[in-house]
C-alpha cells in the first residue's frame, strides 16, 4: 500500500525507498552506539548545523527585510539557508573521515549537519510569507527566540551545559548577528 501511495503522490519509488533506507540506517546506528558515541556522531553534528543555520542567517534575513520587505527576506532566507546547508554539510563531511577521531561516518555527519543547518536557517525565514513586513518581523523574533531556547535545551540535555549559561551564550550570539542585520538593513 505504501508503494502505491508514494508513486500516486509523485514521489519516485527509488527516492522514497532510499530515503527510508537512510532513515532506518541512522536509527539503527543510533541504537548501537553508547551515549558518548551518540553525542560525537549524531548530536554534535546536528547541533553545529542548528546553531550555524539559526545564527548565520539572521543578518541577511533581517537586512533584506528592512531594505526590501517580506518577499525579499523570504527569498534571501531560503537562499542563505540552502547555501549554508550545503557549505556546512560538505565542511563536516570533508573535514574528518571519522577514523582518527572516532566520530563515525563522514557522510552521516555531513548529512545531519546540512539538514540541521537548513532547518535552523529556514524556520525564521518562513514568517516572511506574511506580506506585512512589520508583522513578519514580530513573528520572526518569536521564532528566533524559540530556536535559541531549543538550542540551549539541546546543549543542556546532551552536553550538560547549564541552561542559564547556554541561554545567555546563544542569545548573545543571536543578538549580535541580528543587530548586524538591522544595522546593515538601515544603511
Amino acid at each position: 500500500m505504501r508503494r502505491a501511495m508514494l508513486t500516486t503522490i509523485g514521489i519516485p519509488l527509488s527516492f522514497a525507498t532510499s530515503a527510508d533506507a537512510f532513515r532506518c540506517e541512522l536509527v539503527s546506528r543510533w541504537r548501537r552506539q553508547g551515549e558518548r558515541a551518540q553525542i560525537l556522531q549524531f548530536v554534535q553534528p546536528s547541533l553545529i548545523g542548528l546553531i550555524d543555520g539559526t545564527i548565520s542567517t539572521l543578518a541577511p534575513i533581517f537586512a533584506a527585510a528592512f531594505l526590501a520587505g517580506s518577499h525579499a527576506a523570504l527569498m534571501v532566507g531560503l537562499a542563505a539557508s540552502l547555501g549554508a546547508a550545503i557549505s556546512m554539510g560538505l565542511s563536516e563531511a570533508l573535514s574528518d573521515d571519522g577514523e582518527l577521531s572516532g566520530r563515525g561516518s563522514s557522510a552521516v555527519r555531513g548529512a545531519l549537519t546540512g539538514i540541521a543547518t537548513f532547518v535552523g536557517g529556514t524556520f525564521h525565514a518562513l514568517p516572511f510569507l506574511i506580506s506585512d513586513t512589520q508583522t513578519a518581523l514580530k513573528v520572526a523574533y518569536v521564532v528566533v527566540a524559540m530556536e535559541l531556547i531549543t538550542i540551549a535545551w539541546v546543549r543542556r540535555r546532551f552536553l550538560q551545559v547549564p541552561l542559564h549559561r547556554s541561554l545567555i551564550q546563544v542569545t548573545l550570539g543571536g543578538c549580535v548577528v541580528a543587530a548586524l542585520g538591522a544595522v546593515m538593513g538601515h544603511a
